[in-house]
């Protein structure tokens, strides 16, 4: 009989948004591919160990490069190695900085500013288009999960592949929900698109914007799905666990970074501010408190079932200046950044508290890189108890998909 950690888990791996800070999560995840790739070959990828990647925003972006085939290798399109690469290359073009001595262009972005986005998009959408190409939603190697806002609706539309049967109307394109899911609002334009049948009829209609107005957290809304679609089917035989079993899922969860015990503002400045005042704060609110409630809610639930052990939530809560910025893409914070991920694996493991909401150190001395490790050794017992055929050095994995 299997050991008890052996046992079939549902394995997810979820990406906060947050911009440029994307680049942090890319770190954290090309040394957890490296792990996996350490134990099982280098032909690995992540895509071949989690049962659904989950990402909003910028974490949506990485999320289909990390599962969106290649046309002809069929494997990733990315490895998570890069990530890092892709961040620095591409960021300064699609938010690009105004230099201080340009002073025209810095009246007019501040007029696009008040009447439109800071960003006119372009480039991201082209980068997107030419990545991800006609690869639609029911073609990634192993279930995602992308939340947007539709902003005609103002409901939350959930791009997840567990769906697409049901609901053929959200299997789309990978680069138009990419597109949607990080259309922040003030900083990059909604994006609007239909969904066809294979003969050409439109079955789908959507007006999107960021999904971290609904989910910057997407880690509940991936398990969610899984539990949703065993609630509707009874079971679920490709994922083979029955519904509600939170203490049979094994999760790591990325964020982004913030500034949260940095004050940022204050009730006393805010009881002067107008509807302009509040744009901003109101956008950094919803990000945090969607990312802080989910982390509160599944750290809670675990808690109770003595599973923490299955449960890694990585966030740095003690950015900086323009370290806490979604957009600064100048070289130098980028570079920040990039040092900013390579020292938080260092750090030791924190976890939420849940009577202040701040992070803190755990009891343990782990560190962020030891619970990798950790976890990635649980990946890779994981892949092989489901393929007992498998060896240790095998570098032709199958697909985690169900």
């Amino acid at each position: 009989m299997a050991a008890k950690e052996d046992k079939h888990l549902v394995t997810v791996l979820s990406i906060d948004g947050g911009g440029i800070r994307g680049i942090i999560p890319a770190i954290i995840l090309g040394f957890l591919e490296s792990e996996l790739q350490r134990l099982d070959g280098k032909g690995v990828r992540l895509a071949d160990y989690f049962d659904v990647i989950a990402g909003t925003s910028t974490g949506g972006l990485v999320t289909a490069m990390l599962t969106a085939p290649d046309q002809k290798t069929k494997r990733p399109l990315f490895a998570a190695e890069d990530l890092k690469k892709f961040y620095l290359d591409h960021c300064p073009e699609i938010f690009q900085q105004n230099k201080w001595w340009n002073v025209i262009a810095s009246v007019m972005k501040f007029s696009r500013t008040m009447f439109g986005p800071q960003y006119d998009g372009k480039y991201l959408r082209k980068l997107i288009r030419d990545e991800l190409g006609d690869t639609r939603l029911d073609q990634t190697l192993t279930n995602v999960v992308i939340p947007a806002f539709d902003i005609k609706r103002l409901q939350p539309t959930i791009f997840s592949s567990f769906q697409v049967e049901t609901r053929p109307d959200l299997n789309g394109l990978l680069s138009d929900i990419c597109i949607s899911t990080s259309a922040a609002p003030t900083y990059l334009p909604a994006h609007c698109f239909e969904t066809k049948t294979h003969h050409g009829d439109v079955i789908g209609n959507f007006d999107l914007i960021d999904g971290g107005v609904a989910a910057n957290n997407p880690t509940l809304v991936a398990m969610a799905e899984v539990t949703n679609k065993i609630s509707h089917e009874g079971r679920c035989a490709s994922l083979n666990v029955e519904a509600m079993q939170y203490d049979r899922f094994l999760v790591i969860s990325l964020g982004t970074g913030s500034q949260k015990q940095e004050p940022k503002y204050s009730a006393k400045d805010a009881a002067e501010w107008g509807t302009l005042s509040w744009v901003s704060p109101l956008i950094d609110a919803f990000g945090q408190a969607s990312s802080d409630m989910v982390d509160f809610h599944i750290s809670s639930v675990f808690r109770a079932l003595n599973s923490e052990h299955n449960y890694l939530r990585i966030q740095d809560d003690t950015l900086t200046g323009n370290l806490s910025s979604v957009d600064m893409a100048t070289k130098e914070n980028l570079l920040q950044l990039v040092a900013v991920g390579e020292s938080l694996l260092k750090k030791k493991v924190s976890k939420i508290n849940l009577k202040t909401g701040l992070y803190e150190f755990s009891d343990s001395d782990e560190t962020n890189e030891e619970a990798l490790r950790r976890f990635a050794i649980r990946l890779s017992k994981q892949r092989k108890f489901r393929n007992p055929e498998l060896s240790a050095n095998n570098e032709n994995p199958s697909s985690s998909k169900g």
